[in-house]
């Protein structure tokens, strides 16, 4: 078994420089990084945060002026002829948003950065729903008819804006499956770091890895994952439409009351954050581009605007008009950064133990999870609740975790479903995560891997995946703009290829049965 172990560890070697480079290109290059505040930054940060001030002034800010519609059509008690309802779609996608990144981000970049980051993440998130809501547009636009499901998403629509060129959309579902299933190791490494966690708080012990409790614990992994993944979409909305609810509440209502158990330190939080934002702590680096960019490096990680990695909950809805699914995937934006993000900075922020105490931050500075639940632990002192308050968070932690695995596996079969919609091929998929990559995460988990090691082969997908979205985003934003001038002129004509100037099967269908 060692040599297996050995052979994990031996897969990430060569993925740590690549994912480097590319995230960092070109503040890597010395005459890059000695610009001020720009050298910073690097290029995909600058057209991600870009990419959306443009999406933002194009469409009239419609985060702003739509947000009511989008709550108006979440709360819209709408069943789906086909496919599933706008407030499903959106579950589905905040069970990928809202994951172990809401924690370990935010952690890592304030652990960086300092309290400003999270400043700069509110930043990026707000032009971010911009780009929500594009792509998620273009999900909807060029969606199509499977049965009685709806799919479509980046491979959908990358195939119909570069030219309806078939291999087009076959790379894109090839690199979005690639994507999806390289991300499952670190997520099923966030399951068991949930469950060690747990496990310590309730019997006191420390498990190790290789103990009875990781072995069961990689065989229920597995075995809930397989349920799922075959049970298709339905299946698996069914659970997310419980699941994202519950595990929202209960962690947005664990970090309220602390906040009510140290309200009088409320104004150190935003005078640290805005403060922060502009001039850091020294023991952060002093250094306003430093809070700049991790900022924006992780709120974009966590909310995945831009990314394309959302668009196929999108598709799958049975919108009224394509930008309807659109303003509320930029919702999902909102909650995932404003929301949660901010909650897991509160508590970051007003432990400070930066200052509050050395020594245990230059121990735990580098551990997200471990300093996050000891920032917890510093803000319940003698309350008798630190172990209840931990053990809810933990559990949280591994139910983000659980909910991104079975997002990425349906989310990889919609993909596939642009290479073929054969059953076959579709098991395969299926088998790939469930079977392949999530036993590969529980052996890298046994092998000893370090998550700061398998974060970098999700690093190395998102990356890949925004280059590969982006420049789609761009040709075929004309589309997304005729849309959403349609969607705003509220005249009562249906929606059809017309509108856009390019053929929407679907779309001409449905106006179709309609008249």
């Amino acid at each position: 078994m060692k040599e297996v172990f050995d052979a994990v560890n031996q897969v990430f070697d060569f993925v740590v420089p690549i994912a480097d480079f590319l995230w960092g290109f070109p503040t890597n290059f010395d005459w890059y990084a000695s610009i001020p505040i720009l050298g910073n930054l690097s290029f995909a940060i600058v057209i991600l945060i870009g990419s959306g001030i443009f999406f933002s002034i194009k469409t009239g800010f419609i985060q702003v002026t739509h947000f009511r519609k989008g709550l108006r059509i979440l709360i819209d008690r709408k069943t789906a002829a086909v496919g599933i309802t706008p407030l499903a779609a959106f579950f589905l996608s905040s069970a990928m948003r809202v994951g172990p990144g809401n924690i370990m981000g935010v952690t890592g970049a304030i652990a960086v950065g300092g309290p400003g980051a999270l400043f700069w993440m509110w930043v990026s998130a707000f032009f971010g729903m911009a780009t929500a809501f594009m792509e998620a547009t273009l999900a909807q636009i060029f969606k199509e008819r499977k049965g009685d499901e709806l799919v479509g998403g980046l491979p959908f629509y990358g195939k119909k804006i570069m030219g309806n060129r078939a291999w087009v959309g076959v790379l894109l579902s090839c690199i979005f499956i690639l994507y999806a299933m390289f991300c499952l190791p670190a997520q099923a490494f966030n399951v068991f770091s949930s469950v060690g966690s747990v496990a310590e708080i309730v019997t006191g012990e420390t498990f190790s890895r290789t103990s009875m409790l990781y072995c069961i614990t990689g065989i229920l992994l597995i075995g809930g994952t397989t349920f799922f993944a075959f049970g298709g979409i339905h299946k698996i909305t069914a659970v997310t439409d419980k699941m994202v609810p519950v595990m929202a509440m209960i962690y947005c209502g664990t970090v309220l009351l602390i906040a009510l158990l140290n309200i009088g330190t409320i104004p150190y939080f935003f005078g640290a954050v805005f403060g922060g934002a502009f001039t850091p702590e020294a023991v952060f680096g002093g250094f306003f581009g430093t809070a700049l960019a991790q900022g924006v490096k992780r709120g974009l990680m966590s909310n995945e605007a831009g990314q394309g990695t959302i668009t196929m909950s999108a598709a799958a809805s049975d919108a009224e008009h394509p930008c309807e699914q659109g303003v509320v995937q930029a919702l999902g934006v909102f909650l995932d950064t404003m929301v949660v993000c901010t909650l897991s900075g509160f508590i970051v922020v007003m432990a400070h133990l930066w200052s509050a105490d050395p020594a245990a931050w230059e121990g735990l500075k580098t551990q997200q999870l471990p300093l996050y639940l000891a920032s917890i632990t510093s803000l319940t002192p003698g309350s008798g609740a630190d172990s209840l308050v931990t053990l809810l968070i933990s559990v949280c932690y591994g139910l983000f975790a659980y909910t991104c695995i079975v997002g990425f596996i349906i989310f990889a079969e919609i993909a596939a479903n642009r290479i073929s919609r054969k059953r076959p091929f579709i098991y395969f998929v299926r088998i790939l995560g469930a079977l392949v990559f999530i036993p590969f995460g529980v052996l890298s988990v046994m092998a000893g891997l370090e998550l700061g090691n398998l974060w970098y082969i999700s690093d190395l997908g998102n990356i890949i995946i925004v280059y590969c979205n982006l420049p789609v985003l761009f040709v075929g934003a004309k589309y997304a703009f005729r849309a959403t001038r349609h969607f705003k002129k509220k005249d009562g004509t249906p929606f059809t290829s017309d509108v856009v100037g390019i053929i929407c099967d679907y779309w001409d269908e449905k106006a179709k049965q309609k008249s």
